[in-house]
């Protein structure tokens, strides 16, 4: 499977969207590695909030992929390491050497890093989606507009709040937590 390599700025995102099989590391690690080069890209990101599992092969090519990208001039930060993986990969002696590792990444403060936020018409929802991702760009609905007098609110697993503004960038955030 194909992982969206987005740019953004000076910075690289990788979002993993389903498990990868050897071949899909070894294509992704290619990739990245080429890209850091073509754009001069001062850091990578890559997101493997999806995967439930990290083996050894994995392990060592995310491993591999950072000192190859640290050779290139760039940093790596991975982020989104489930805790589930986390454990298990202690437990299995897996580490991810000189790699830094955050949390995650917020998409609702992407948008000063260069993200696309557009409006679309409920019933058109489906079919921008469709058509985005033919071209290899992730989408995903973050927020549907409400009555001016209900305020910014989120939902997220069913509970809705306030939404807060971000202080900062969330890719400066993340690098600089990882420091990139």
């Amino acid at each position: 499977m194909l992982v969206p390599i987005l740019k953004q700025g000076d910075y690289l995102i990788a979002s993993i969207q389903s498990a990868l099989s050897d071949t899909d590391l070894i294509r992704l690690r290619d990739d990245l590695v080429e890209q850091v080069g073509r754009y001069r890209s001062r850091g990578v990101i890559v997101d493997v909030t999806v995967l439930d599992v990290m083996d050894s092969f994995a392990a060592r090519t995310l491993s591999t992929l950072s000192q190859m990208i640290t050779l290139r001039g760039a940093e790596t930060v991975i982020v989104g390491i489930q805790p589930d993986v986390a454990f298990a990969m202690v437990q299995l002696g897996l580490t991810l050497s000189g790699v830094a590792a955050a949390l995650d990444l917020d998409p609702l403060a992407l948008i000063a890093s260069g993200a696309l936020v557009a409006g679309v018409a409920p019933a058109d929802v489906a079919r921008v989606i469709d058509a985005l991702a033919v071209r290899g760009v992730p989408a995903a609905v973050v927020a549907d507009v409400r009555p001016a007098g209900d305020g910014l609110t989120i939902a997220r697993g069913g509970v809705v709040s306030r939404l807060e503004l971000p202080a900062r960038d969330e890719i400066a955030r993340v690098l600089e937590r990882g420091a990139l």
